[in-house]
């Protein structure tokens, strides 16, 4: 692999990883035409490379609300009944219809918020890592077949184009609403399925505050993206590094800088309503992609 062949891959990562268009399927896609297939000759240095920059985006973007959830996390351990509270809390803000906030939880409650978003992104790690045991031989070989994955990106332009439906959604995440988030989530394991897209829409289908669903849906991203990581790295050990140091660099690099404009374009264009357009880009590559390979 070339240096230009990692920072296109690299882009590819970034923008898809976050942008609801399925960087799974697209990674496939660039690959393909790019004439490599470093997944089927064993080779997944530069896959774990590139994730983790995906994941440094996350980190960098929500550095705060991070900080802020693993700080009251970790207090909470002294203090066992803040995550009932934190659990209870919700139950009584969403019967009295309460507007959502975990932004400033010195004016809501202490660390009451952040345990209760921290609780809800465990919740949906359930049945996405119940998914990926069940079934992660056929979906690698899933990994193998562009046709297939442009189909995939047509369901997806589906899922995004029926949040016309729900214009104006103002409730609050649930544990049972994480629950269908995380198995929106699960089915993103299939290539060509957006994992952004799915999660998204679903918590928009639900009747999520669109903000809240967008940065819950990045926030529940990165320990699934960080085990993914861990996994395969320690798959990479066994396998041996084969691809070179400035590829690597260059991909990670550029992973990690498109990732973080990814995140802030979708935080805008999903409060803008304007969903439906990545919805259109999906049908066009699906579709080209149907006729031409």
């Amino acid at each position: 692999m070339s240096w230009w062949q990692a920072a296109v891959l690299g882009l590819v990562q970034g923008l898809a990883e976050f942008l609801p268009i399925s960087s799974s399927g697209h990674l496939v896609l660039g690959e393909y035409v790019l004439g490599l297939d470093t997944a089927g000759a064993g080779d997944i240095t530069f896959e774990v490379f590139v994730h983790f920059g995906t994941a440094l985006s996350i980190l960098t973007v929500y550095r705060a609300r991070i900080g802020r959830i693993l700080r009251d996390a970790v207090g909470a351990l002294a203090r066992p009944a803040l995550w009932a509270e934190a659990f209870q809390a919700g139950r009584i803000e969403r019967a009295r219809g309460d507007e959502l906030s975990y932004d400033a939880p010195e004016a809501s409650g202490g660390p009451v918020p952040s345990l209760r978003l921290a609780l809800y992104v465990l919740v949906t790690m359930v049945p996405t890592f119940i998914g990926y045991l069940l079934f992660e031989e056929p979906l690698e070989a899933l990994f193998g077949d562009p046709r297939f994955v442009c189909g995939a990106l047509i369901v997806t332009g589906v899922l995004l184009l029926l949040t016309r439906l729900r214009p104006d959604p103002d409730g609050m995440l649930s544990p049972g609403k994480a629950v269908l988030v995380g198995i929106a989530q699960t089915c993103a394991l299939i290539p060509g399925i957006s994992r952004s897209g799915s999660t998204i829409c679903t918590a928009i289908y639900l009747n999520v505050d669109r903000k809240e669903a967008a940065d819950f849906s990045f926030l529940m991203l990165l320990p699934v993206v960080l085990g993914a990581t861990l996994l395969k790295t320690l798959d990479m050990l066994e396998v041996g590094m084969t691809t070179g140091v400035v590829p690597l660099a260059v991909g990670t690099l550029v992973a990690f800088v498109s990732g973080v404009f990814a995140i802030r374009a979708v935080q805008v264009l999903v409060q803008r309503q304007s969903l439906q357009y990545f919805a259109y880009y999906c049908f066009a590559v699906g579709g080209l992609g149907l006729v031409f390979i």
